[in-house]
């Protein structure tokens, strides 16, 4: 799937500055999803948001496979792949140019010794934030307390973000993981913010 359909949909994860209108030819909100996992969430939002270009993210071979076959065989266009590190994509991506980024239920690291490979930290965040269009939204999902605590606090801490936790929105599609989540008992934490003008 990945050699058949690959040069269609799939970006490199390092390169030259992209020019977004090109990649997709129109001009549309660019909404990004990093770590796509499964591919459940991207395949549900790049159908119903047709109105909407969607980069998913993610070093697993699976996920963006499985969301390759899905697009090529639905015909869909406004999607691409990046089978690559989101930290080094972001250097691909123009100040000011992203509608929004997702971050559906990022590894936690639990151990203390791993805490330092959380990909939201204050560091990130910043970077994050520097790709946002004014207006534009970062939506964080975690089903561990103790790291939906940690996010907020660096969120709270990055002056050009306004928001924090909110219900669940009925239009984020529910993943695998969340659905083991719930079945364990876990609690599921929405956190939303938006890019101050």
């Amino acid at each position: 799937m990945l050699a058949e359909f690959g040069p269609r949909y799939l970006l490199d994860d390092a390169g030259d500055p992209l020019d977004l209108a090109a990649v997709f030819g129109r001009t549309a909100p660019v909404v990004i999803e990093i770590g796509i996992g499964g591919g459940e969430a991207l395949v549900t939002t790049m159908s119903a948001e047709a109105d909407v270009d969607h980069i998913g993210i993610d070093v697993h071979t699976p996920g963006v496979a499985g969301v390759i076959a899905t697009a090529a065989e639905a015909g869909i266009e406004n999607v691409r792949l990046v089978h690559g590190d989101a930290l080094v994509f972001l250097d691909r991506l123009a100040p000011g140019t992203i509608a929004g980024i997702r971050l559906f239920f990022p590894d936690p690291w639990p151990k203390n010794r791993q805490r330092h490979r959380r990909i939201v930290n204050a560091t990130n965040v910043a970077r994050f934030v520097g790709v946002l269009k004014q207006g534009a939204y970062l939506h964080i999902v975690t089903d561990v307390v103790a790291y939906a605590a940690a996010i907020a606090a660096v969120c709270a801490a990055e002056p050009r973000l306004a928001g924090g936790e909110i219900a669940r929105p009925t239009s984020r599609p529910e993943t695998r993981h969340e659905r083991k989540g719930r079945t364990a008992g876990r609690r599921i934490t929405d956190l939303w913010y938006t890019r101050r003008p």
